[in-house]
This record gives C-alpha cells, structure tokens and sequence, in this order.
C-alpha cells in the first residue's frame, strides 16, 4: 500500500512538474508573438528577430518592449481574456510599442516607468473594447501614447528627449537605402538601418507577400514625402515609410485589388502623416489606423454594392 501511495505522488509529482513546464515555455512564445504582432507576425521567430534589432540600437528600448509586452498580456490573463488571442499576442503588441514610445520620448524616470506600465495595462482595456467594434490594429497604442504623452509633458511638465531631428546634422543630400532600412524600424522607434533590415527579414520569415508589399510601401512612402517636399532629415530617417509599410501588412492580399488599396492606402497614410506632423501633433502611427480603416470601409461598402446588384440581375433574369 505505501509503495503504491509512493508511486502515485511520483506519478502527480511529474504531471505537475510537466504541466508547469509547458506553461513556462508557452509564456514567452506569447510574449514574442506578442512582439511579431507589431507587424502582424504571429510567429515567435519573427518576434524575436523584431526584438534582436531593437536590441541592436537600443538596449533600453529593448527592455522596455519586454515590459510592455509582459504587463499587457499578463493584464489580459488576469481579466481571463480570450487565451486564443492572448497565445496569438494579440493583447501583447500594443503594449510592446506603448513601452518603447514612453521611454523613447522621455528620460527613465519613476514617473515614466509608472507612465509605462499604467499604458501597457490600459492598452489592453482599450483593445478589449475596440475589438468588439472594428478592427483595433495600433488605435489602442495610439490612444494610450497620447494620453500618456501629452499628460506627462502638460500635467507633470516632464521634457521630451531630443530627436535625431533637432540635432545639428550635417546632410549631403538623399540617402535612399538607408532611409529604405530606417522606415521598417521606425515601426518601434528605431531609426537605424541595420535594425530595420532585420525587421524586413523577421517579416519574410513568416510572410513572404508580406515582406514584398512592405518594400514596396518603404519605397512609395519615401517618394510621396520626397515629392511633397518633405526635408531630407525627415525623409532619411524613414519618417515617411513606417505608416505606409504597416497598411501595405495590414491589407495584404493576393488579389489583383488588393494591389490597388494598398497603394491608396500608403497614399492617404503618408498625406495624413505629412499633414498631422505640420500641426505639430506626434502622429506614432494614427495615420496608418485611420488610413486602413478608411480603405477598409470603402471596400466593405464596394462589395456589398456588388453583391447588390448581381442579386438584381439575378432576379431580373428569373
């Protein structure tokens, strides 16, 4: 009898032990999806190869997408979200881009960690309810961000870090293939070519029409700001590019169509990046969800037409 009690607590011993594991390991697969969601990979791979060329440029900034990420999937766990969307890092990328735009425009402070991690949690209340209405892509970020800005410049008087703008650099003129790589890492802040090149990689990796669409996004958003006669500072350090990349992602489609909206989409994005910035508004990526969501709309609308009128004809020809 003890021999079998023995065997038996064995036996729940290493259930245990295996099931604890499987969740140890299932955690930060999430967290990297979470990451790879930022430009809607949902691959751990890709996730960490966006994490290695943030990284690269900025170990802080590094840190600070694995809290975001971390705090806002863990708020969706602990609001017993759908586990589904929280193992897909749907609930994760928000977060991951709220933590980097904190310390990205502030200096690392009590009062920006507190910023962030109240941003990242927010971020996943925010997409709860978006979801339940349209799609939410980057609009909680967005929301989140510019709260959290605009409360900690107005409210608590906190400056904002100097930009690679506002510093006295000397520019020769266009550098094309720079301002290429820079437009992918502007996706999280990173202005750096090198990172933005492994971005480019991570999104192969997993979607190869993806990766595609968003070299060609790169380029007509750069050229859309050159013609609109954007200054070089802006143009080579891939401001033009991110929000067009993100709907040429989000709109991706093997479809003839598809090829037509997402040039429509990287148009309208980059005006509305153009234009918002003039204002002096910090645009993060509004431009690509307002973008997409019109695009969107327009097609939603163009197709029920459609099915409209093929009905029509099929009931005059009964």
């Amino acid at each position: 009898m003890k021999i079998y009690c023995r065997k038996k607590n064995l036996c729940t011993l290493v259930f245990l032990k295996t099931i604890f594991v499987q969740k140890c390991m299932k955690f930060p697969e999430t967290i990297l999806r979470g990451i790879g969601q930022v430009m809607f990979q949902n691959n751990w791979l890709s996730g960490i190869l966006f994490l290695a060329g943030i990284f690269y440029n900025s170990w802080m900034l590094g840190l600070a997408a694995i809290a975001g990420t971390c705090i806002s999937t863990i708020s969706a766990q602990i609001l017993n979200y759908s586990k589904v969307d929280i193992q897909n890092g749907l609930y994760g990328f928000n977060g991951t881009l709220t933590g980097i735009a904190v310390l990205c425009f502030f200096e690392v402070s009590p009062m920006t960690v507190g910023a962030l991690i109240v941003g990242a949690t927010l971020s996943t209340l925010v997409m709860r309810f978006l979801k339940k209405i349209l799609p939410p892509f980057t609009a909680p970020f967005v929301m989140v961000t510019w709260l959290l800005i605009y409360s900690l410049l107005l409210l608590v008087k906190l400056p904002l870090l100097s930009s690679s703008l506002e510093k006295d650099v000397a520019i020769a003129g266009l550098e094309i293939l720079s301002a290429f790589g820079k437009s992918f890492g502007q996706v999280m802040f990173q202005e750096n070519t090198v990172t933005g090149l492994l971005f480019l990689v991570a999104i192969f990796i997993n979607n190869q029409l993806n990766a595609v669409y968003a070299m060609y996004a790169a380029i007509l958003g750069w050229a859309i700001g050159w013609l609109f006669s954007e200054p070089l500072t802006t143009l080579n350090a891939g401001l033009m590019g991110y929000n067009a990349i993100l709907c040429a992602i989000a709109l991706s489609g093997k479809n003839r169509m598809d090829f037509l909206w997402i040039s429509l989409a990287i148009i309208l994005s980059t005006v509305l990046n153009i234009g918002l910035a003039r204002t002096g508004i910090i645009t993060l990526t509004a431009p690509f969800v307002a973008a997409t969501w019109i695009i969107l709309m327009v097609k939603n609308r163009n197709a029920s037409s459609k099915n409209r009128s093929s009905a029509a004809n099929k009931l005059q020809s009964l």
